[in-house]
């Protein structure tokens, strides 16, 4: 009877995923640790010789305005609990779609485009006759995205390096971002998420585009051969050097901010103009830094007073690279070896030919201090057998319970509340003598049940095991099945599938974003398309689906490798060790195979065999869920302004069913429960840190000062901007500075009355 218990173990492996409440439990994020960046500050030559004064070097770069060709600061999008709450100026028309109109659509409110100013009319973007039913009809729909507004573009010609934020740049009315051919900001195509824990990311924005890998230059990692690091081998040599930081994604994603024509910069300026226009300034040049700020006042960098606030620091950023960082990456003074400006003129120096890396590392290493793990959700007491959170109340405690049977845990998984945190995941599960997390009424031990009870609350039915996976096989919408997938990235159906690509996208080398694309190609033997270097070690029997299965007799299941001559021992083609290393921690050790080279070559090459299905398209991040409360709008579009609007949306099923969507997204229990919903709510606000919401340390800042859209409507705007006539006059938003003690009226949430 060995063959129906087989066939009942395949079905079960397609809809083990879709059955009761199961997978790991919310944990604490007290005392977890940041993933690890070898050969940063540690070994025997550390890039990074002074930690705190690289630390005080990313708050400064990350909040001046300086930065930006017109003044735009990588805070001007994550100034409100790490995310962006403006209203107005905030639409874009969809640019990221493969055949982009380029036309904004009227809001629910009547209006739209360039301009406008939201408000709870316009939102969702998608709606139905009843949110809680998608056969109800769908009544309204765009692909308008909401975001945040950025520069106002132009061709960079230079730029002083003392005085003025706004680089020289020949600028006119862009032929989209504009009020009746008067140019306004361009606003980014995607909505800004909040970069508070985003330190535990495998990798940075939406599509995953800010890479693992930080290789000095840009955001790509590996997959760009000509990056790297200028460094002074001897007194009179420098040489260009390769530069591999694993755990570096927020490196990546900053200096691909900084070079983004919709956020910050001006075309053909890079980061080594900007290193020449900061390095002989003060910080902060032109915004008041606050006397007791929890990074500058420790290190007696702030001039201000209790008194009076000052603008800027007392030292400038030249001072604090060569403080900062190890001398071999700036000590040389001569020029001609590093490059030359596009826009021409002086010869960069190897101090700003470099910047690109003191810029990316400095920020990353700011950013990894702002861990928000200080709310109810991490200082509740939990139950030492269970882990459950015991010290919350009733209807959070029954909200987790819907959260849970929802299945929102198998994507939202983890202390940080995302599957994308996949090294900090994977630590927290590996048994590690004396190491526990948790408050300290409620410690718990790494281990396999540091996410609760084993057999209860597993960790490994959210492909959490000890080893860090990259890519997973998981169940979509039907009749697709089985695809390959990032781990970490989800499709939930929330635009059409044709808005916007997400993972689906290409790198600038025109090769796929996604890593499930590389992996085929690994399995397909063609090893020389593998950019991504972790590629070649997926362990396949993590998978929460398998690829190939030994049923233990030759069977052909058309979703699986099943025959034993189109299968190998996973890690085979790299030799024992690595056939070791891939039979451990398993979801079931049958799982531990790959296809051969020749059965590979064939499924791909079968249109009708969709072995090889891979669900990227349209798929995107999971995100965090801390501090959800605060960090509004919400999805990549920004097609939600509350939670209440989320819940509605998972409690339909999605918005636009498609075949790469996850399996889970069907109505869930809460659809038709009022008092669910309402629990729901009530424990996901469970996830807010207050020192994020009244801005205590670490989370204080200096001041900003933020283009808050253009005087006028969406209807009408004035030009006579003093950076060029062609473009509309402004109005601002001031953000003042802010101590460590933080301040006394709270961060709201979006579009709050």
């Amino acid at each position: 009877m060995k063959f129906p218990i087989i066939l009942l173990t395949a079905i079960s492996a397609v809809f083990s995923q879709t059955g009761l409440a199961h997978g790991p439990l919310p944990v604490p994020l007290i005392g977890v640790p940041i993933p690890p960046v070898p050969g940063l500050t540690d070994g025997p030559a550390p890039i990074v010789v002074n930690k705190p004064m690289a630390i005080a070097l990313g708050k400064a770069l990350f909040w001046d305005m300086n930065v930006g060709s017109d003044g735009v600061a990588c805070a001007s999008c994550h100034f409100h609990a790490g995310a962006d709450n403006r209203v107005k100026n905030q639409l874009n028309p969809g640019t990221l779609n493969p055949h982009p109109d380029n036309q904004f659509d009227r809001l629910p409110s009547g209006q739209g485009g360039p301009n406008h100013t939201l408000n709870t009319d316009d939102f969702p973007l998608v709606q139905y006759r009843n949110p809680f039913d998608k056969t109800s009809g769908r009544i309204f729909s765009t692909n308008d995205v909401v975001a945040s507004s950025g520069t106002f573009s132009g061709q960079f010609t230079g730029v002083s390096p003392f005085t003025g934020s706004n680089d020289n740049c020949q600028r006119s009315a862009d032929p989209v971002f504009n009020v009746n051919g008067i140019g306004t900001r361009l606003v980014e195509p995607r909505n800004a998420p909040t970069m508070i824990n985003a330190v535990f990311n495998h990798r940075s924005f939406w599509d995953g585009r800010g890479n693992n890998i930080f290789n000095g230059s840009n955001n790509w990692g590996d997959r760009d051969p000509n990056a790297g690091v200028w460094v002074q081998v001897n007194p009179r040599k420098v040489t260009k050097q390769s530069l591999h930081l694993e755990n570096s994604a927020l490196a990546s994603q900053a200096v691909a901010t900084a070079l983004s024509q919709l956020e910050m910069t001006c075309a053909n300026r890079n980061i080594a103009d900007i290193g020449r226009k900061l390095l002989q300034r003060k910080p902060l040049q032109y915004q008041k830094v606050h006397h007791e700020d929890s990074v500058f006042g420790p290190l007696n960098l702030t001039t201000s007073s209790a008194s009076q606030l000052q603008p800027g620091l007392r030292t400038t950023y030249k001072d604090m690279v060569r403080a900062a960082f190890a001398s071999r990456y700036w000590a040389n003074t001569g020029r001609g070896a590093f490059g030359v400006p596009v826009s021409g003129g002086l010869a960069y120096m190897q101090m700003e030919a470099n910047f690109s890396m003191f810029f990316g590392l400095a920020i990353q290493l700011y950013e990894s201090t702002l861990v928000s793990d200080q709310a109810p959700i991490d200082t509740a007491l939990r139950d030492p057998d269970s882990y459950k959170p015991i010290g919350l109340t009733e209807s959070e405690r029954r909200g987790l319970e819907v959260f849970t049977e929802s299945h929102c845990n198998l994507c939202h998984a983890g202390p940080v509340m995302t599957t994308s945190a996949i090294v900090s995941n994977s630590m927290l599960v590996t048994s590690t003598p004396n190491a526990f997390f948790g408050p300290d009424h409620s410690l718990r031990a790494f281990g396999p049940n540091a996410m609760g009870k084993d057999f209860v609350d597993m960790a490994k039915d959210a492909g959490i095991t000890e080893i860090p996976n990259i890519v997973m096989r998981d169940v979509t919408r039907n009749p697709s099945g089985q695809k390959l997938i990032d781990f970490g990235f989800f499709n939930t159906g929330v635009g059409h599938p044709d808005a916007d690509p997400g993972l689906g996208g290409v790198d600038d080398f025109g090769k796929p974003l996604s890593f499930t694309a590389q992996y085929v190609q690994y399995l397909l033997g063609n090893y020389s398309e593998i950019k991504d270097q972790a590629v070649k070690h997926v362990h396949s029997c993590q998978f929460l689906t398998p690829l190939a299965w030994d049923l233990g007799f030759d069977f052909n299941f058309p979703a699986f490798f099943t025959l034993s001559a189109d299968r190998q021992v996973d890690g085979s083609r790299e030799g024992p060790a690595e056939i070791s290393l891939r039979s451990q921690v398993c979801q079931d050790p049958a799982y531990a195979f790959i296809p051969t080279k020749a059965a590979a070559i064939a499924a791909f090459n079968n249109p009708n065999d969709q072995k090889f299905a891979q669900g990227s398209k349209a798929a995107f991040k999971i995100p965090t869920l801390r501090n959800i409360e605060l960090t509004g709008p919400y999805m990549h579009n920004g097609s939600m302004a509350t939670l209440e609007q989320v819940i509605e949306f998972y409690a339909r099923g999605g918005n636009f069913d498609n075949s790469n969507q996850s399996d889970f997204l069907t109505r869930t229990p809460m659809s038709n429960n009022p008092q669910k919903r309402a629990d729901l709510l009530a424990f996901l606000k469970t996830f807010t840190d207050d020192r994020v919401r009244y801005e205590q340390a670490p989370f204080d800042h200096p001041e900003l000062i933020v283009p808050n859209g253009h005087q006028g409507d969406d209807q009408f705007v004035e030009s006579g901007h003093p950076l060029a006539s062609a473009l509309a006059k402004e109005s601002f938003l001031l953000i003042p500075a802010v101590g460590a003690n933080g301040k006394i009226d709270p961060v709201e949430p979006f579009l709050a009355p």
